[in-house]
């Protein structure tokens, strides 16, 4: 029993002993703020602070440096204008032991960019549809290039964004980011931009650094003819239309082929003009052509039609009627 209680004694103090010594290992010094996010040519002011006796603190710092000062428990880092990429500051004590330790300061340098602009690459003018094209976005003079986001849109629909991961750039840079896009009809008109935003995170400036985006890019896309049904049947009337009209870009030229045609007409004609037939409406641009078939019916002939209908409908009644009739007669006649 009593080897085991010397063996705990000792194992407390050992325990005791390094604890000792490793508070004794970390440096007495406390920054407040612990880490800066500075704008770039913005103001910065660090505190550093001890608890213990020393033989002088100060600051090192290619601006803003602090020389050794004695007899003070706190100085201050500041900078009224930061333009320095570079800057690694650090705060450091002499202590009575004649050791001396220090901690550096941890500084996040950013600076929004100059310009955004968006264009298109090898390419001008109008799109083909179907055809794919590449987008080009331009960010100038943004730094650090790791909290960098870059964001294309479609309208308000976000496409897709792009992120850095070069950690070691902590000056000014460019960046050019690109997409493929493969534009169809209901892109006309469609306006694409993009935008990069610094991303510094909770501890970064609030509000959070501006977001910068490009002007619009308006884009005008170029598709042939298409009609959403290649037949119709059209009874002929004084209000009903041959509407052969169909969206296009480049806009469409129209032809109409037939036997009974008489007269040139454009994209549409009323029905009563023509004669019932069959007429071919062709629409074209330069990127190709689409046809639609009007069967066009006589208005007389359907009434004809109807009216034979009608009169064998009431025929077959009448028959029908005068057999039930006569059936019952003769049954009565036999009674």
């Amino acid at each position: 029993m009593l080897q085991c209680f010397y063996g705990l004694v000792y194992l407390l103090a050992v325990l005791a002993f390094a604890t000792l010594s490793g508070a004794e290992a970390e440096c007495p010094l406390q920054l407040d703020p612990q880490r800066v996010v500075v704008r770039y040519g913005g103001s910065v002011e660090v505190n550093c602070s001890t608890s213990v006796l020393h033989n002088g603190m100060g600051w090192e710092a290619s601006e803003g440096g602090v020389p050794k000062t004695f007899n003070k428990s706190l100085i201050t880092w500041r900078v009224i204008k930061l333009t320095e990429w570079d800057i690694n500051p650090s705060c450091y004590i002499n202590l009575n032991n004649s050791k001396q330790c220090q901690i550096e300061l941890p500084v996040i340098f950013y600076k929004t960019p100059d310009s955004v602009s968006i264009s298109t690459v090898k390419h001008r003018g109008p799109m083909k549809e179907g055809q794919q094209y590449e987008l080009q976005c331009d960010v100038h003079d943004v730094a650090p290039v790791q909290y960098l986001t870059v964001k294309w849109y479609k309208g308000q629909t976000l496409l897709h964004q792009t992120n850095f991961s070069d950690t070691e750039n902590k000056t000014l840079v460019n960046k050019t980011v690109t997409l493929l896009i493969r534009p169809d009809r209901d892109d006309d008109g469609a306006q694409y931009w993009c935008e990069a935003e610094l991303d510094l995170g909770a501890k970064g400036p609030q509000p959070p650094p501006k977001i910068n985006s490009s002007e619009p890019l308006n884009v005008e896309v170029y598709y042939k003819p298409q009609h959403s049904s290649s037949t119709e049947t059209i009874i002929k009337d004084d209000k009903v239309m041959l509407d052969c009209s169909v969206k296009a870009n480049p806009a469409p030229d129209y032809t109409w082929s037939s036997d009974q045609l008489k007269k040139t007409i454009t994209s549409s004609v009323k029905s009563s003009e023509l004669s019932p037939g069959k007429y071919t409406c062709t629409a074209t641009n330069i990127l190709g052509s689409d046809s639609k078939v009007f069967i066009l019916k006589s208005t007389e002939r359907t009434t004809f039609w109807a009216i034979v209908l009608t009169g064998v409908v009431v025929a077959v009644a009448l028959i029908i009627a005068y057999l039930i009739f006569k059936f019952k007669f003769s049954k009565n006649s036999l009674i």
